[in-house]
């Protein structure tokens, strides 16, 4: 997997469609809970839950459902701001885009079992053809290693700097369309 700060970028970077609203800041951080959300199964480690478990490390908490449920969540935290159906509607697919991508970056890792995308519904885990990122030791002491370092400079090439250009790309589109209204 990437790391936490690898996610979490990605889902600032998706959040950035959004900078310009007055209720940015909390956009940027219910996208980068939405980023960070699936990795709470690596707690079942100190539980005793195996890896393989459908509540193991990339089982359930990975899966597109949760996903939605994670999504759902941090749109009923928007409630209070007034937005409009389609605007809703917008927040509630970034989000859930913020959740898509932490399971797509760990599918693209080179190790680890897989990710079970179609759970609670199907346990078979899967990993996507292209498998560039180097996986992530979960232990932090691990993660300031030569073993961390190198898992680092991967995700910045396949997390960072795609995150980057996409926020850059978000923050041109939203300046142009500010201007045009």
């Amino acid at each position: 997997m990437p790391t936490v700060i690898g996610h979490s970028i990605a889902g600032i970077a998706a959040g950035s469609y959004f900078r310009s609203k007055p209720y940015a800041a909390g956009v940027f951080l219910l996208c980068v809970l939405c980023s960070v959300a699936p990795d709470i199964d690596s707690l079942g480690f100190r539980f005793g839950i195996p890896y393989g478990h459908w509540l193991g490390h990339r089982g359930f908490f990975h899966g597109i459902f949760f996903a939605a449920i994670a999504a759902f969540a941090a749109s009923l935290c928007m409630l209070r701001h007034d937005l409009s159906r389609n605007e809703r509607l917008r927040l509630f697919s970034v989000f859930l885009l913020c959740g898509l991508l932490h399971d797509i970056l760990d599918a693209m890792t080179n190790g680890g079992l897989g990710v079970a995308f179609f759970s609670p519904f199907s346990d078979e885990r899967f990993f996507l053809p292209f498998r560039p990122i180097e996986v992530s030791p979960l232990s932090p002491r691990r993660l300031f290693s030569a073993r961390g370092l190198a898992v680092m400079a991967s995700e910045f090439i396949w997390v960072v700097v795609p995150s980057l250009c996409f926020a850059v790309w978000a923050a041109r589109r939203s300046k142009r369309k500010s201007r045009s209204d």
